[in-house]
């Protein structure tokens, strides 16, 4: 970084001595210290609130009396019960507030700032000073702090524009002159380092953040957004958003900031048991599992397509093949304009041998009404109707006599899972209720398949609506939320990351099953592993289609990677998003020149393994020594990325005990050593060191003799492997390194 675009930098080290640094020393502790005080007041205020709260409940309960003889008598006790409410309110309010505040000064107590904005508001005014942190806090005396990353006022740091510039808050635009943006390196109350900087791509915290190994766990990237991912970040709340980015560009992380952005924007109506984040395998969940909780917020439900596949279909269904011609899907849509039920729809609902609700009182129920058009609402008649039926014959089984043999029967530990309660004496008054708890909780799974509209044939649905003999698993998906109205009304978001892996199938399905929730969609086109996914154009069609519209952002600079295996993964690249499929793309790398990827060729296959084990060998000797500097290339994780599992099993079979420790599925990542793990399964993450065992012609077909769709596909997967590489690259080949890589 030229030194012109660099105004000044300490560190604690080289300038603790010099007065700007011990200002900067003495302002940090001093938030450091009001940061600890409001922390006691809030804590001691909680206690507090409890122990009053405690009082006061014990107290109004002691005064309020069960009292209904007269009309009178009974309003004034629902007076009194309404005004204990009301009392009650305001100590869970009061608890709240200091509950959040406390937890604000927990993440803060870790980081009290990391940066700070200097803005006049007015021409001729005092510069106003402002410290932003990953949460916002105000002392005792109603004094900001830390302004909270995500305010309205933060934006201007990210837009990282000096001079005149502006901000929207409440939907007024409020101009400002950013005169000064200093950038902080802190750890707890100690000062590491300051930055003045104004130039994304020359960003001072940005390089020394990149600087550090990689952890097993992602980490936020709040003190360290670029200009082009805060645009996404703070991007408008629209139905459906698609970013394209290439690899390294941050888009998970990206992802993640906007959730805790949006949770921020609408913590009054948003919940995260109402965001959905669907990742492309346990790995990777687990490896983002902790970005939002760092940043004081919940994990919203994040689930992979097979685990979804399994909340939603039938047991032992599963998700089955998942490259439908989405021409399929639309058929069913159409068919519901002019489908008919006929008495083969229908089925029994029974529970161990008795039928709870038959075929034909189902097909009766249809038929009373008729006069509505087959789809979502007539069922839900029908459903009414059924359930009515089901709690008739529930009440049936509880009459006999037996049902109170059953009851007594039961081993203490039954009794109270089923009753709450130790059920002893059973009076007249109390016996029928008893039974028909009972029975319900016996036959609980029956009422439930009659509530999930079990009583319908699907199958045979889906087969009348597209004229086939047979249907997979999302037809039937499908079919069921076409015809039932089957589906999560309540989400809110759902994030779909590596979305160039999903069909446009898969895609339809998710936007109709979560039918009310605004979608965003984060991909790369170059990244597609598998041969039927969407295109980019596909999947934008998808969400357009699904949600009206659709806005499209691209991110082309790769934070990930050096510079060396930056140009060679993007040496592959066709464009990442509909736009520019074919295009030449330019791909930035911010990260500093290193050494370059190196590629071994062997003439056989006994020399390619004594290469192979070579470089394991070398990589955990790198990652065990404790003379490796922190900044080498090859230090923290080695991962050797194969195509899929049977090479997994191949490559795991030769080495034999030298071979790493395979990823799996449940998998955590380690910090440091070396693993064996299969393409899919290293989606999305990054490793310090990728050793690619065979990047020939034979894993990554593109000589002529290949098809234009082979060759595309191995492009690709060619792409994906190498840009999980961070620091190191190491490409074994038996025989050459594939023609598809410009190695100079």
């Amino acid at each position: 970084m030229a030194d012109e675009q660099r105004k000044s930098q300490g560190s604690a080290e080289d300038f603790a001595d010099e007065p700007e640094f011990a200002a900067e020393q003495a302002h940090l502790n001093a938030t450091y210290d009001t940061i600890q005080r409001v922390a006691r007041l809030a804590a001691a205020k909680l206690e507090r609130v409890a122990a009053q709260a405690a009082a006061d409940k014990e107290s109004m309960a002691s005064e309020v009396t069960m009292n209904t003889a007269t009309e009178d008598d009974a309003t004034e006790m629902w007076a009194d019960f309404h005004a204990i409410n009301q009392v009650i309110a305001g100590y869970n309010l009061s608890h709240d507030l200091e509950a959040k505040k406390l937890a604000a000064c927990e993440l803060l107590l870790r980081q009290p700032y990391f940066a700070r904005i200097t803005l006049r508001y007015r021409e001729g005014a005092e510069p106003k000073e402002l410290y932003l942190g990953t949460a916002g806090l105000s002392d005792e005396n109603y004094k900001r702090v830390v302004v909270d990353w995500r305010s309205p006022v933060a934006e201007v740091y990210y837009n990282q524009e000096m001079g005149r510039t502006s901000y929207v808050a409440e939907g007024r635009t409020i101009a400002v002159d950013m005169l000064g943006r200093r950038q902080y390196d802190i750890e707890g109350s100690r000062l590491n380092a300051y930055f003045d900087t104004d130039v994304a791509i020359q960003d001072s915290l940005l390089l020394a953040s990149l600087s550090h190994e990689r952890t097993s766990q992602m980490k936020a990237i709040t003190a360290t957004i670029q200009k082009e991912q805060n645009r996404v970040i703070r991007a408008d709340d629209v139905a459906a958003l698609a970013v394209w980015g290439v690899a390294g560009s941050g888009k998970t992380s990206v992802m993640m900031q906007r959730l805790a952005y949006l949770f921020f924007q609408q913590r009054e109506t948003l919940d995260a048991s109402r965001v959905f984040l669907i990742s492309p395998n346990p790995v990777f969940s687990h490896y983002i599992s902790g970005v939002l909780p760092d940043m004081g917020e919940r994990n919203p439900q994040t689930f992979t397509w097979d685990q979804f596949a399994a909340l939603v279909m039938p047991e032992g269904r599963g998700a089955g093949n998942v490259a439908v011609p989405v021409g399929n899907l639309h058929k069913i849509e159409r068919a519901l304009d002019s489908f008919e039920f006929d008495q083969r729809d229908f089925r029994d609902v029974e529970q161990d041998g008795l039928r709870i609700v038959s075929a034909d009182q189902a097909w009766r129920a249809v038929q009373k009404f008729a006069n509505v058009p087959a789809g979502p609402r007539r069922v839900n008649l029908v459903r009414e109707e059924l359930l009515s039926r089901a709690e008739a014959r529930i009440g049936q089984l509880a009459a006999d006599d037996s049902v109170l043999e059953e009851i007594e029967a039961l081993p203490f530990d039954m009794q109270i899972r089923i009753f709450d309660e130790l059920v002893t004496v059973i009076s007249e008054e109390e016996e029928q209720a008893v039974r028909l708890r009972y029975v319900r909780w016996k036959y609980r799974d029956a009422l439930r398949a009659v509530a999930d509209d079990q009583w319908l044939r699907i199958d045979r649905i889906a087969m009348r609506m597209l004229g086939a003999s047979g249907v997979v698993p999302l037809e039937w998906l499908y079919a069921k939320m076409v015809v039932t109205g089957y589906g999560n009304s309540d989400a809110q978001y759902v994030m779909i990351d590596e979305v160039q892996d999903y069909t446009a199938a898969q895609l339809l399905t998710l936007a109709r099953y979560f039918n009310r929730a605004k979608f965003m969609t984060l991909g790369d086109a170059n990244q597609a592993i598998k041969a039927d996914c969407a295109s980019a154009a596909e999947v934008e069609s998808v969400l357009h289609a699904a949600r009206g519209s659709v806005t499209t952002c691209e991110l082309l600079t790769s934070y990930r990677s050096t510079p060396e295996i930056t140009a060679l993964f993007a040496s592959l690249a066709h464009g990442v998003g509909s736009d520019s499929r074919d295009a030449h793309l330019t791909v930035q790398s911010v990260q500093r020149d290193s050494e370059k990827p190196a590629a071994v060729e062997c003439a056989d296959d006994e020399l390619w393994l004594e290469a192979l084990r070579e470089a394991v060998s070398q990589a955990r000797q790198r990652c065990a020594s404790p003379d490796t500097p922190a900044a080498d290339a090859s230090a923290g994780l080695t991962a050797l990325v194969v195509p899929n599992g049977y090479e997994a099993d191949k490559l795991a079979a030769t080495l034999g005990e030298a071979c790493p420790a395979r990823v799996e599925d449940t998998s955590q990542l380690p910090d440091t050593g070396a693993v064996l793990i299969t393409l899919k399964l290293a989606k999305g993450l990054e490793f310090d060191h990728v050793i690619v065992p065979d990047a020939s012609e034979r894993s990554f077909p593109v000589a002529t003799g290949a098809t234009e769709a082979d060759r595309d596909l191995a492009r690709r997967r060619l792409y994906t492997t190498i840009s999980r590489a961070t620091r190191r690259l190491t490409l074994l080949a038996r025989g050459e390194v594939t023609p598809a890589l410009n190695l100079g």
